[in-house]
């Protein structure tokens, strides 16, 4: 709404100007038309004076020449006038009878007859001379005379001459003078054409000229050039100025939506700063701060009314890193214009220090000048904590590894060893019975000897073997039917499945190619899942007497799955089944299926379980084949 007041104000003011000029035009007419007038009255009493001063020079003669003055007397005077009075043409008497008597000059037609003959038959004559009607221009004026001849004395008037000789240069320089009567133009003086619609001013000039007008035109309209162009110049004024106003309002506009744009960035640009974590600092060439965002004051528990405009040393710069801070800030106003980044530790209002991590930034104007640095500073005094609780951390899981390397090697020791130690000693015994009962020469006593020797050397192996696994040695990798290395574990096992009244059940559907694996890590994988699976049929609830070995092929590498029917696996111990010292077993030590899981993965396998469907667990062991030898001919 405000914005259109300007604008009413300029209509406004071009309605009150445009109704002053035509206030004035109408006040210049009329006074154009007044003087008009006064001009033609003051014509119109010019011609009358002189038109009265020859009526008086008639009235003369014609008084002279009844009280007996002699004729010559009478024209001479009569000459003397028309020398004197040049639109006065002539001067001639008539007798009673009408006839010309006299002339001066001489010669000159008769003038005015009829006027002489309505005279004479007047009864009485007029005290004053009477004027007739004109012809070219030319009007006759003619008094009886009193005396006893009653003569007629006229005079002939030339209108054109006493417009030319009794109109002023200054009126006939201004104005155009007309006699006229209804039919013609009696006389005229203009020295050049009339304008169209030019002022004039009539007034009747009867008498002393029946039927006659007097006109004064004026050569020009009247000045209206200078009014019309002083309101063309305010109307022209006036529309620049409406369109000034139209091109200021757009500009008002644009400015004002540019000023939204500009504070909607702005407030978008606090909450973007005020949301940051990152406290920004800028400083020009001397470290002098220039500005600080409100992540930075938090920082270092400064008001940014402090901290705007101090000059180095800052406040917040620690005690023990004023030297280095103060060479870092020499080195950065002299040195090359390139972003840099350092650690350093800043000192809190409340005395407390934080580590830093400080990027300068060149401060570059909308000019492309280098005006200073613009910093970015991210407290990671948390972050370093971390780091050196991390380093702790790890420190105490090396510890902790080692430790759990040298009670993996002494379990697994214990746990591998525990099967062949038990069948040299069942197998010991078996033969000191036969010796004691008198069969020492049975050959029941050579095998058993034969298989307690058997049982040894496997003992030897698997302490090798789990030295070498322990001490991180490549395992021997052969090409092994897995079909008969479950089979040799399964018999191992029988006499444990057995006593558990679980009946082991081999399921190979197809042949297999060879594995490429270590026998006897394979074999002690094989004999760890059997054991794991008939203590968890012995322990809890199963769903059957079935343990059962399934080999198959499965995307290019062997799967062996081993099902129990036990009561399976908890779900808060599922997820970590294989970590060390997991365990579902009362008297579980949680390092077989972590050992076995290790072996596997040495051997490009995997190693997983699930729920078995009928009830119990399934572990399925993943093994790659070992690669075909090259056929005979074929290219090497």
């Amino acid at each position: 709404m405000l914005s259109i007041v300007p604008l009413a104000a300029i209509v406004a003011l071009v309605a009150l100007v445009g109704t002053l000029v035509w206030v004035l035009a109408r006040a210049d007419a009329e006074r154009a038309q007044t003087t008009l007038a006064t001009d033609a009255l003051w014509v119109e009493q010019s011609l009358r004076f002189q038109m009265a001063v020859d009526e008086d020079m008639l009235v003369r003669l014609a008084l002279d020449g009844a009280s007996g003055t002699d004729g010559e007397t009478l024209r001479s005077r009569a000459r003397v006038h028309i020398a004197a009075n040049p639109e006065m043409l002539s001067v001639q008497w008539y007798d009673s009878a009408g006839r010309l008597v006299e002339s001066v000059p001489q010669g000159v037609a008769p003038v005015g007859q009829a006027l002489v003959d309505t005279l004479r038959k007047a009864p009485a004559g007029p005290a004053r001379p009477v004027y007739g009607a004109a012809q070219g221009g030319i009007v006759p004026m003619a008094l009886r005379q009193s005396d006893a001849d009653g003569g007629v004395l006229v005079a002939a008037v030339s209108l054109p001459l006493i417009l030319e000789r009794h109109i002023p240069w200054w009126i006939a320089e201004r104005y155009a003078v007309r006699i006229s009567d209804s039919r013609e133009t009696l006389a005229d003086r203009s020295r050049r054409p009339l304008a169209e619609g030019a002022p004039s001013h009539s007034i009747s000039f009867d008498p002393p000229l029946a039927g006659t007008v007097l006109t004064i035109t004026a050569y020009d309209r009247p000045p209206a050039l200078g009014n019309t162009a002083l309101l063309a110049a305010i109307i022209g004024l006036a529309t620049f100025s409406i369109l000034s106003l139209l091109v200021l309002q757009r500009n008002a506009a644009h400015r004002r939506r540019a000023e939204a744009r500009l504070s909607a960035e702005m407030a978008f640009r606090r909450a973007m700063e005020e949301s940051l974590t990152v406290g920004l600092r800028a400083k020009d060439h001397a470290g002098r701060i220039l500005y600080v965002n409100s992540a930075f004051v938090k920082m270092v528990g400064m008001p940014a009314e402090t901290l705007m405009g101090h000059a180095p040393p800052m406040p917040y710069w620690a005690p023990d890193r004023i030297e280095e801070t103060m060479a870092r800030q020499k080195a950065l106003a002299s040195g090359a214009v390139a972003p840099q980044s350092f650690e350093t530790r800043f000192r809190r209002a409340d005395g407390t220090e934080i580590d830093v991590q400080v990027y300068e930034a060149p401060l570059i104007d909308s000019a492309g000048r280098h005006q200073g640095w613009m910093g970015s500073i991210i407290d990671i005094t948390e972050a370093k904590a971390a780091a050196r609780l991390a380093r702790a951390q790890n420190d105490s899981l090396a510890r902790t590894g080692r430790l759990v390397t040298l009670g993996e090697m002494a379990s697994t020791l214990a746990h591998e060893l525990n099967q062949p130690l038990g069948a040299i000693a069942s197998y010991a015994a078996g033969g000191l019975n036969l010796i004691e009962a008198g069969q020492a020469d049975s050959p029941q006593v050579r095998t058993a000897f034969e298989k307690l020797g058997a049982q040894a050397r496997r003992a030897g192996l698997i302490i090798r073997r789990i030295q070498d696994f322990v001490r991180k040695r490549e395992p021997q990798l052969v090409a092994l039917d897995l079909t008969e290395v479950a089979a040799d574990a399964i018999g191992l096992m029988a006499g444990e499945a057995r006593e558990r009244q679980v009946t082991i059940v081999m399921d190979a559907p197809e042949p297999l190619p060879p594995v490429l694996a270590d026998r006897i890590l394979v074999e002690q994988v094989m004999v760890n899942l059997i054991r794991n699976g008939l203590e968890a049929m012995a322990e809890g609830p199963r769903a059957g007497d079935r343990l059962t070995l399934r080999l198959t092929a499965e995307g290019g590498m062997a799967r062996l799955d081993l099902a129990d029917q036990g009561p399976g696996i908890p779900e808060d111990v599922a997820a970590q089944l294989f970590d060390p010292f997991t365990s579902t077993k009362s008297q579980g030590m949680g390092m077989g299926l972590n050992i076995c899981r290790s072996i596997v993965e040495l051997l490009h396998g995997g190693l997983s379980h699930a729920p078995n469907p009928g009830g119990g667990t399934v572990f399925t062991v993943l093994l790659p084949f070992a690669p075909l030898p090259p056929a005979q001919g074929s290219a090497p």
